[in-house]
């Protein structure tokens, strides 16, 4: 008898990693057959001028991802904030941006969006040269965290949607890190198509990381923020904010590295910036 509810068991446990991949699909079809809001549509008018730059048929699945990123995360309201359809929204483009040609991907550990009115303190513990850990403070406008939370500021997404050419964006910065946090700890490598790109990927990144660490430390120009400078988890998530904002620069000074990130988002923004 014990042997037979075991087999059962484990019958319902397989029936259940089978059917969920399938039944989630099914909520997603179901939800992307739905006609886009009206509403929404204003939305993105009034505050993401970046859609309409996109190809109409970008502009399409972008819609279609923005309905089912609303439907499956959660949107917290920090410090006395009221969540809005706007902040939904306006979110959720920037957000999905980054999984335009992914099929039926949808940041899978991502569970909740905290929304803070403006910049928010985080208190730290930082190693100091000796090894020696601090308290600290830092004021940030985003974070990403590998269990399944991202924190953003209202007023420095907007700001970024607002402002498209500028190479900044704190939404497409911290969902650049969740696609980085997919297998684990970040690291500025985050999970290819296939396994023999990542020598290529290496080889590019490890050179033009280095070569922003030398600006940074001369004080150098650079197209990229020398916060990229920190480390390669930052330096992807930065480098990230450029492709989609500034393609033009990015490939006219950095080629290889524009070809790099073409081939990881599955997208030429060159085609229609």
């Amino acid at each position: 008898m014990a042997v037979f509810i075991t087999l059962l068991l484990g019958a319902a446990i397989v029936a259940s990693i089978l059917l969920i991949p399938s039944w989630r699909h099914y909520q997603r079809s179901q939800l992307m057959a739905k006609p886009f809001p009206a509403p929404w549509r204003e939305i993105l008018k009034r505050h993401f001028p970046y859609f309409r730059a996109l190809p109409a048929d970008l502009q399409l699945q972008l819609k279609k991802h923005i309905q089912v990123f609303v439907a499956e995360k959660q949107f917290i309201g920090c410090e006395g904030l009221t969540v809005t359809d706007d902040m939904k929204v306006v979110i959720a483009a920037q957000a999905c941006l980054l999984l335009l040609n992914r099929p039926d991907y949808y940041y899978p550990k991502l569970r909740q969006i905290l929304i803070y009115p403006a910049a928010f303190i985080v208190n730290a513990k930082q190693a100091d040269h000796a090894g020696v850990m601090h308290d600290q403070r830092r004021v940030l406008s985003g974070e990403s965290w590998g269990l399944g939370k991202v924190i953003l500021s209202w007023a420095a997404t907007l700001d970024g949607a607002a402002n498209p050419t500028d190479g900044r964006n704190v939404v497409i910065h911290e969902f650049a890190h969740q696609l980085d946090q997919e297998k684990g700890v970040a690291n500025g490598a985050p999970l290819l198509q296939r396994s023999g790109d990542y020598q290529q990927w290496s080889g590019v990144m490890a050179t033009e990381f280095s070569q922003l660490q030398q600006q940074a430390q001369t004080g150098q120009q650079s197209l990229f923020d020398h916060y990229g400078a920190t480390n390669p988890a930052e330096f992807f998530a930065v480098i990230s904010e450029v492709f989609f904002e500034q393609p033009q620069q990015l490939s006219a000074l950095h080629p290889q590295l524009y070809q790099l990130l073409s081939q990881f988002y599955r997208l030429n923004p060159l085609s229609w910036c």
